[in-house]
């Protein structure tokens, strides 16, 4: 089973959609998939292979991931770290400004930062053709140590409160 997860903020990942449908569509994908689409409109893709949620609890993503043969990620901080945690075999598509995907470049910042580590990238369909056909080598450790967004967010603002 291949993992295909595109997060769950608001912002739409239509490219990632459609390299889903070219992958299955060519065959590229000969696998099940299960397909987090999280805001993402995925109602005009359809496949047998193909199994769309829009969202998973973390319990079911970690039992997904498990079974898993590979895990096609958004370039999220929280997703890439867990999937190295878990010793997941994982490729990152970055969500870009240019497509509207996100209000900026940081995913595309963090995959390039986190591929010196051993993570791979892609943001040409033809790249991410590559590691299915040719899986990368699961991480086997913790990319970094340093706190979640949110967990960095609560110490800074309980500080800005106890300030006032």
């Amino acid at each position: 089973m291949i993992v295909y997860t595109l997060g769950t903020i608001f912002f739409p990942f239509d490219r990632a959609v459609f390299w889903l449908h070219e992958l299955l569509e060519r065959e590229i994908i000969v696998e099940p998939v299960l397909f987090q689409h999280g805001a993402t409109n995925a109602d005009k893709l359809s496949h047998p292979l193909l199994t769309s949620v829009a969202s998973l609890t973390i319990n079911e993503m970690h039992d997904a991931v498990k079974q898993s043969s590979l895990v096609i990620s958004h370039a999220g901080q929280g997703s890439t770290r867990m999937l190295a945690e878990m010793g997941a075999c994982f490729v990152l598509i970055p969500r870009l400004r240019r497509y509207g995907e996100h209000v900026d470049d940081h995913q595309l910042l963090f995959a390039r930062a986190v591929e010196r580590f051993g993570v791979p990238y892609c943001t040409e369909l033809e790249q991410l053709v590559k590691y299915i056909e040719q899986p990368p080598i699961p991480l086997q450790h913790k990319l970094f140590n340093a706190p979640s967004l949110a967990e960095h967010l609560t110490v800074r603002y309980r500080l800005v409160e106890l300030q006032k």
